[in-house]
């Protein structure tokens, strides 16, 4: 069952990609107890491929997913966040803030990359680990 829908006439570009809002189908509860509506805005995806429909992960608000990026499980973008090319943030893992995630890093676990955090590369982000503030993660670093 699908839990969300791009919405084709709300869109921004990015790098010359169409990214749309997406718009949740069902009711569901996030891992932190926020319940989306059948109705609910969300942030903006360059394709359902982006965000899972499977389990409770959420796009929100401004936070943009594109490329071949990936968010699932229970994974939560939110604010002005950006996650693209081949990322994958999943788990219970959060990206907020203006936080960048990009390249071939993974956010995971119970992960958190916030602030103006960087995560890029091949790096690796998982467990109880916190990036925040100006850090850069990036290369083959493992946190």
């Amino acid at each position: 069952m699908k839990k969300f829908e791009l919405v084709t006439d709300m869109s921004i570009s990015v790098l010359g990609r169409k990214l749309f809002k997406i718009r949740a189908l069902v009711d569901f509860t996030t891992k932190w107890g926020e319940t989306i509506h059948a109705g609910d805005l969300g942030g903006y995806l360059e394709k359902e491929e982006n965000l899972s429909h499977d389990g409770d992960a959420w796009v929100y608000g401004n936070a943009r997913v594109y490329g071949n990026a990936r968010v699932y499980g229970n994974a939560g973008v939110y604010g002005d966040a950006r996650v693209y090319g081949n990322a994958m943030v999943y788990g219970n893992a959060m990206v907020y803030g203006d936080a960048w995630v990009y390249g071939n890093a993974w956010v995971y676990g119970n992960a958190r990359v916030y602030g103006d955090a960087r995560v890029y590369g091949d790096a690796r982000v998982y467990g109880n680990a916190r990036v925040y503030g100006n850090a850069m993660v990036y290369g083959n670093a493992w946190v």
